[in-house]
């Protein structure tokens, strides 16, 4: 195996050259991912030809899969068009034709183009998202990134003392009321109730990075009004265009973050002429392979 690793960012994100999915990764191979992660914190394997078993295989050679919530049965259960393990991040139905952009079923996927980071409002140990792509419009839906860690680096001093010890409440439907979504009923927020972490996480290899995104809704100990204030405050800080990659989807590139130092929001996507079929697996630290519902 020949892998060539290109920067892609002057502060983070780097490209893959050389992987090949279709058979199981081997030591070298993972090394090499687990070390580019670490460095870049967001790393595309580029011209991948996998399929929804390689994609799995691949990915838990770097931890237990959080499988998908199971929230589809607050629509009805309908069969799937990929594999259970894989949460669907397409604008397709189980038949694999587009869901118009103003149907009810994508409005809560809206929030995604707030910058956030996945599984934040889990008590699960979350790692990466690899999300893979199968087929990609002509235009429209980048990917947007920010390194937590650079974030962190660049607050104030009198910032990093303020937020040392402190810990937010990442709550999903709370987070997606307060961008005007409607109708979240008691068993929603039951299946996925509030949880905290630290503000400020310190990563295996020991760099701060600041915890925060569009889960974010609250800080432990603090008013109300006074914790989404300072929360947004942090939020326009990180999210300025010096911290910012861009990411230029190409059929084939597997996209891998670390849900534990990035921050990501979709671009939209608004017009119903072009299919966008993507697939995420996401991995935890460690632990049994479980729903983040069924870990509640």
């Amino acid at each position: 195996m020949s892998l060539t690793v290109r920067p892609l960012h002057p502060i983070f994100g780097a490209e893959v050259i050389g992987a090949d999915l279709t058979v199981a990764p081997d030591r070298e191979l993972i090394e090499a991912i687990e070390r580019t992660m670490a460095t870049y914190a967001v790393a595309v394997v580029r011209d991948v030809n996998a399929s929804d078993a390689d994609h799995l295989r691949f990915s838990r050679a770097f931890g237990p899969l959080e499988l998908p919530p199971g929230m589809d049965r607050f629509a009805g259960n309908k069969p799937r068009r990929i594999a259970r393990e894989l949460f669907d991040i397409s604008n397709l139905d189980e038949n694999g034709e587009i869901i118009p952009y103003n149907d009810e079923k994508r409005k809560y996927a809206r929030a995604t183009e707030r910058f956030h980071t996945d599984s934040s409002f889990h008590t699960l140990p979350t790692k990466w998202s690899l999300l893979l792509a199968h087929i990609i419009p002509p235009e429209g839906g980048d990917t947007h990134f920010i390194d937590t860690r650079a974030v962190y680096d660049a607050l104030p001093q009198a910032t990093k003392e303020r937020i040392d010890g402190l810990s937010a409440v990442h709550d999903f439907w709370r987070g997606r009321e307060l961008l005007g979504a409607t109708g979240v009923t008691d068993e929603m927020r039951a299946a996925m109730p509030p949880v905290t972490h630290p503000l400020v996480r310190t990563m295996p290899y020991g760099r701060k990075a600041l915890y925060i995104g569009g889960h974010t809704a609250g800080i432990v100990g603090w008013p109300d009004d006074e914790a989404l204030v300072f929360l947004e405050e942090l939020y326009q800080f990180a999210t300025q265009d010096r911290f910012i990659y861009v990411h230029k989807w190409r059929k084939g590139d597997l996209l891998i973050w670390d849900n534990r130092c990035t921050l990501h929001r979709a671009t939209p996507l608004p017009t119903d002429q072009y299919k966008r079929d993507v697939r995420r697996s996401t991995v935890n630290e460690y632990g049994p392979e479980v729903s983040a519902a069924a870990a509640s």
